[in-house]
């Protein structure tokens, strides 16, 4: 990751791991545990984890925070370390992770923890739903504020926007633009 990555936005940390066959009900203790101490962590945004189908016993575990140095506190912490040293005997192989920063936040599906749009595809997606979003606030709730001053009414506008793009737009239209997105 750049610098720049580092310092913005959220961080989504995806990491695969093969479980032995017998020990998956020792590994969903493990995920219940080593998640119960990943939500005390500042800047813990959620954990997804997405479950194999057999004959698949590869898990992918997403850890989301809100910035890189939280991401980088719950790394690095002796709490994860503990909790990874349980592993030995569990899962097999070498922990595939990846990591995404700022807009690929947006963009990221449960079940393609690793991939991520192009940069211009994501460009496009997010001038057309920036678009779209700024002119419906404004046509909805330009009557009510406008006798508002402007920094609050701006301040409304992108706090709607924000909310409204992180936790029900940018889901559903990546879903729906998954074939060309990630084609």
């Amino acid at each position: 990751m750049s610098q720049t990555n580092q310092d913005s936005g959220p961080v989504t940390i995806s990491i695969s791991r093969r479980v032995i066959p017998g020990k998956v009900l020792e590994y969903e203790q493990w995920v219940q545990g080593i998640t119960a101490e990943a939500v005390k962590f500042p800047g813990h945004m959620g954990v997804n984890v997405i479950r194999p189908t057999p004959p698949s016993t590869e898990y992918v575990t997403i850890f989301r925070f809100d910035t890189y140095e939280h991401s980088k506190d719950w790394e690095e912490s002796a709490t994860r370390a503990e909790w990874l040293a349980r592993l030995a005997g569990i899962t097999e192989g070498e922990d595939a992770v990846e990591k995404a920063t700022g807009l690929e936040f947006w963009f990221s599906l449960p079940e393609l923890p690793a991939a991520h749009p192009s940069p211009h595809k994501m460009a496009l997606v997010l001038l057309v739903v920036v678009f779209v979003l700024v002119l419906a606030i404004n046509l909805l709730l330009g009557p009510l504020l406008s006798d508002w001053p402007m920094a609050i009414r701006v301040f409304i506008g992108v706090f709607l926007q924000v909310m409204l793009m992180t936790y029900f737009v940018m889901p559903r239209v990546t879903r729906l633009l998954k074939s060309w997105l990630y084609g």
